[in-house]
């Protein structure tokens, strides 16, 4: 749909631009001899970007930058003072692809975000500043931050541009240092800190070992993951390569290395075990993008996965360039690893309808994680969202042992218009009668659009397939973009375990996620209806077998916004650059 210029959302928008103008488009300085940080731009400095959060697209428990194009999550931390830091690809100037900064926003729970000034520039306009990480030098290994215990270096992708603005010139590694606890950043003097011919060789992810520091790193083209150790975060010895295992697509981005906390099927706390990921785009096999993961040990300098099997994470087309919370995990105060990832699809994320409010992408919510072994499946992540119950606003639907046939939930008086439901079946017969399912739709009333999902038991023979039970997604019926890519149906094998399963997620006005089996399988799609969706039906079918069991929630959601939102209904973020009490 394209607005008119007098449509108030246009005018709305226009208003935003407006709004960056009399704030300033102050120039920042080019590279100077003390390391001041990013090429002259025509955007605010030291002041975050203004946001309209009231679209009817705009999700309000995700986080969305408050205008433009945004993309990977990169960087993230967690500080010594408990506080989330988010970096993530940002075009400051447009709502596609370009012009790549680090935008930045800061968070004391992962969901009620706090918008702060772009973080960091590239240097010269001969260069594109791509994904990188961002570690606390707590003992200031670095010797960059004397008498200091929070200074915070960032190493990224420094990408050289063809003469024509492409992006063929050599990926260098670059360091930025910042002694205000990641708010402003100053350029290292003696950049790179590992050179490079190479035009793929990026998104370096770093993390401390023990007495060392460990960066993995994508030879995306090679198939390669590069793995890197340093004393000092500034000069690095090349230690060994992972490579050609699991899916390959069409390159590899975006590598993490974790510590991931495993835990048996009974729930018990067995061990830790390191997992690799790595990020596939284009050449996934839904299409686009995909995060794989390889579970495995790793001494310091050499990684070994456990076998060759090609395991992902994301049954849906929305969920790339997962990234892991530095400073969080096993041996933290937070035992268990946190991600996110970006909330979208290369194959047509620059052309989906959110542009009309000023804004295109979200991040997915905060997940985590840890691994278990699955009968048949083997090894497994596990992917649940951080800390949501903290975000109910109000109860709508409790229903224990449930026997209707259909069950419909309007929530058109939740403020934020997004709401998590969950799904617990015990009981549920070794050999289910194949006219049994469980569906879920979500609707709205004024045009009977709807995104679909369901459970359907016995759907194909036991004997010969092994009792797989698929569950589908379907997001066909919201009419609001069409796109060739933009891939309708999902499904995945969720066979129950010992007679219970379940189903929860997470609706956010123009996202869905979904998590099936306590998290063992997960689903993440965007949607784009022409009205909003306001009502949940939930149903069954009818005779339920003989001590079959089923158990409904459904609650409200805090919106993130309104609390931070000016009366002229903007939110304008953090206006002065300084570290959050």
């Amino acid at each position: 749909m394209q607005l008119s210029p007098n449509h108030p959302s246009a005018l709305l928008f226009t208003a935003l631009h407006l709004a960056v103008s009399c704030l300033g488009s102050v120039a920042s300085p080019a590279v100077s001899a003390s390391g001041s940080a990013s090429v002259a731009a025509n955007y605010p400095s030291g002041t975050p970007f203004p946001g309209d959060y009231g679209g009817q697209y705009r999700p309000q428990v995700h986080y969305s930058a408050p205008q433009h194009f945004m993309s990977d999550p990169n960087g993230i931390f967690r500080d010594n003072n408990g506080t989330w830091h988010l970096y993530y690809q940002y075009n400051p100037l447009g709502l596609g692809f370009g012009n790549q900064h680090w935008g930045h926003a800061t968070s004391k729970d992962l969901y009620h975000w706090t918008n702060q000034p772009i973080a960091l520039g590239p240097p010269s306009k001969s260069v594109a500043l791509f994904s990188g990480s961002a570690v606390v030098d707590k003992n200031n290994t670095s010797g960059l931050f004397p008498g200091q215990d929070n200074g915070v270096v960032a190493i990224f992708t420094l990408a050289g541009k063809d003469p024509d603005g492409g992006y063929g010139g050599p990926q260098t590694q670059a360091l930025a240092y910042s002694h205000d606890g990641g708010f402003t950043y100053q350029l290292y003097q003696h950049n790179p800190v590992i050179n490079s011919t190479s035009t793929n060789f990026r998104d370096p992810r770093v993390m401390a070992y023990k007495d060392h520091w460990v960066m993995v790193i994508a030879y995306s083209r090679d198939y390669t993951v590069g793995i890197f150790t340093s004393r000092n975060l500034i000069n690095w010895t090349h230690a060994s390569n992972f490579s050609l295992t699991g899916l390959l697509g069409a390159q590899w981005e975006c590598p993490n290395l974790i510590h991931m906390p495993y835990y048996d099927q009974k729930g018990q706390k067995q061990d830790n075990i390191w997992t690799l990921f790595v990020n596939i785009n284009p050449g996934g096999p839904l299409g686009g993008a995909v995060v794989q993961y390889y579970p495995g040990s790793f001494n310091g300098t050499h990684f070994e996965p456990v076998d060759s099997a090609a395991r992902s994470i994301d049954s849906a087309k929305d969920f790339y360039a997962m990234q892991f919370f530095n400073n969080v995990g096993p041996g933290t105060d937070v035992e268990s690893p946190v991600s996110i990832a970006w909330a979208s699809n290369w194959q047509y994320t620059q052309l989906v309808p959110t542009a009309q409010e000023g804004w295109r992408s979200s991040m997915s919510l905060p997940r985590e994680h840890f691994m278990t072994k699955v009968k048949g499946a083997g090894w497994k992540l596990v992917s649940r969202p951080y800390n949501l119950d903290r975000m109910v606003s109000e109860t709508l639907v409790v229903e224990k042992n449930l026997t209707k046939e259909v069950v419909a939930v309007e929530f058109s008086g939740v403020e934020s218009k997004a709401i998590y439901w969950e799904i617990h079946l015990t009981g549920i017969p070794d050999r289910e009668p194949r006219s049994l399912s469980l569906n879920v739709s979500f609707v709205s009333p004024s045009t009977a659009e709807n995104v679909r999902l369901g459970y359907v038991f016995g759907a194909v023979d036991f004997d010969l397939f092994g009792g797989d039970t698929p569950f589908f997604l379907d997001r066909g019926g919201a009419k609001g973009f069409d796109h060739t890519f933009f891939t309708q149906r999902f499904s995945v094998s969720s066979p129950h375990d010992n007679g219970t399963w379940s189903v929860s997620g997470v609706l956010d006005r123009s996202i869905l996620e979904v998590f099936i089996d306590g998290g063992i399988e997960t689903m993440t799609s965007t949607y784009y209806t022409k009205e909003p969706i306001s009502v949940a039906l939930f149903s069954l079918s009818p005779d339920l077998p003989k001590g079959m069991n089923v158990d409904l929630r459904v609650v409200g959601l805090h919106g993130v916004w309104d609390q931070v939102t000016d009366k002229d209904g903007i939110v304008y973020g953090n206006r002065t650059v300084k570290a959050l009490a």
